[in-house]
């Protein structure tokens, strides 16, 4: 997000100057249907190279902590001195430097590349990550040029100019929010092959899994219906909020003991769980179960809970692997009952979740609206359960000292920067104008 973020402000600030970009691949889809004031020939593709040389911007005067002589290889001339006199025009306390504060006055000038929660969410995420500080000007303008030269998509940069501290992935929490697009509710019915012993190990443990339970509650695909379905889903979710936590515990007991961080993992599994909890706590409100089935719940969470517990402190590989693969067959079932929502005749108790209100605990954690229905809600849980399907196979892939993806303050940082200069470079120039 913070790559987005710096490139959208480079673009504004260059359209507005008519400076030159080195666009590659980057720009050329987006130049194509909108229309600017750059004179961006075929030449001007190739990289150029400026120099920030001056101490000074509009009236205001810098000391060395803030504009310094810097070797750029993508912006131009006239591209830094809009980007300078943009930074100007923030710089609350005339010294030079970005702060998060600042940073959050720079994206407003670019409001039609960030929203209100994007900005907010960026200037948070840059106090922690400067932990309160700031950063010359010079060394952000240099941090967009570096973003530009790699292209959209750079997760990391090399000694990157802004100094991201990455140990806040510890504790700044920085999740998925739980709102879908109508293309990412449409999901698609993964299955990763498994390769070698421990891939098959999860897998048949998956399967085997999964005939036990389908038996103990007598569930079948071909006999899909709204007492049955609401079984199914709460005693799942029951067992399905175990895995994040247990990760996630020991986990922390692991960074304890070694006096070291977790690489941003335990915030990501805490939040997988407290995730599988808001369905069950969301389907309990559209059935109570009853005390046999409660029972139930109490003696399946403490074999699984035991169980699981003991496999992830002999092998976390294989237990995300099982884990995306149960997340798999979850995304099934949850296919199964929508396409039996869908597909219903009218006046069936299936047919009623077409039009049926969803509880508010949902309308307010998936922020589906007034207006959305029970299938709605299906939709919206079987697209988190894909995102964990994801997320458990990649995390069986990381080793120790891997940093969570999904959180890498870097990265969101870095894809700011991306926004900002593809905002710049993109926005017409009398638009620009009449946001100065």
């Amino acid at each position: 997000m913070v790559l987005a973020t710096n490139l959208r402000i480079f673009k504004q600030i260059a359209t507005r100057s008519g400076a030159k970009y080195h666009a590659a691949t980057m720009l050329r889809p987006a130049l194509a249907t909108q229309s600017t004031s750059l004179d961006l020939t075929q030449a001007n593709f190739f990289r150029y190279s400026s120099t920030v040389v001056d101490n000074k911007v509009g009236t205001k005067n810098y000391s060395s902590t803030g504009f310094v002589e810097k070797s750029l290889n993508v912006l131009d001339s006239q591209a830094v001195a809009r980007i300078k006199e943009e930074l100007a025009e923030v710089d609350a306390n005339s010294d030079g430097r970005l702060d998060a504060e600042e940073l959050k006055l720079l994206l407003r000038k670019h409001a039609g590349a960030f929203t209100d929660s994007e900005v907010v969410e960026l200037s948070e995420l840059y106090y922690a990550a400067k932990a309160g500080g700031s950063v010359p000007f010079s060394d952000f303008i240099e941090a967009i040029d570096r973003v530009a030269e790699k292209g959209e998509g750079v997760k990391t940069i090399t000694n990157n100019p802004i100094g991201i501290r990455r140990e806040i992935m510890e504790y700044y929490n920085i999740g998925k929010p739980h709102q879908y697009t109508e293309a990412e509710l449409n999901i698609d019915l993964i299955h990763r092959q498994p390769e070698g012993w421990l891939d098959k190990a999860a897998f048949y443990s998956c399967q085997a899994v999964r005939r036990v339970f389908d038996m103990a509650t007598g569930w079948r695909m071909d006999n899909i219906r709204v007492d049955n379905t609401l079984n199914r889903v709460i005693y799942l979710e029951t067992i399905a909020a175990v895995p994040g936590m247990v990760a996630a515990v020991v986990r922390h007991f692991k960074s304890l003991r070694r006096m070291s961080s977790d690489g941003g993992r335990i915030a990501l599994f805490l939040e997988e769980a407290t995730n599988e909890r808001m369905h069950l706590l969301t389907f309990v409100q559209m059935k109570d179960p009853g005390y046999l089935f409660r029972a139930a719940v109490i003696g399946g969470q403490f074999v699984f809970a035991l169980g699981f517990s003991l496999a992830y402190v002999i092998s976390p590989a294989f237990c995300h692997r099982f884990v995306g693969y149960v997340e798999e067959e979850a995304c099934t079932t949850y296919t199964k009952i929508i396409k039996a929502i869908e597909t219903s005749p009218d006046g069936s108790d299936m047919a009623a979740w077409r039009t049926q209100t969803p509880p508010g605990i949902a309308r307010a954690y998936w922020k589906l609206g007034e207006q959305s229905t029970v299938l709605d809600l299906m939709k919206a849980v079987r697209a988190d359960e894909a995102e964990h399907r994801d997320v458990n196979h990649l995390m069986s892939g990381l080793k120790d000292g891997d940093y969570n993806p999904y959180y890498d303050p870097e990265q969101k940082l870095n894809t700011m920067l991306s926004k900002y200069i593809r905002d710049i470079m993109t926005r017409p120039e009398d638009k620009q104008k009449s946001l100065a």
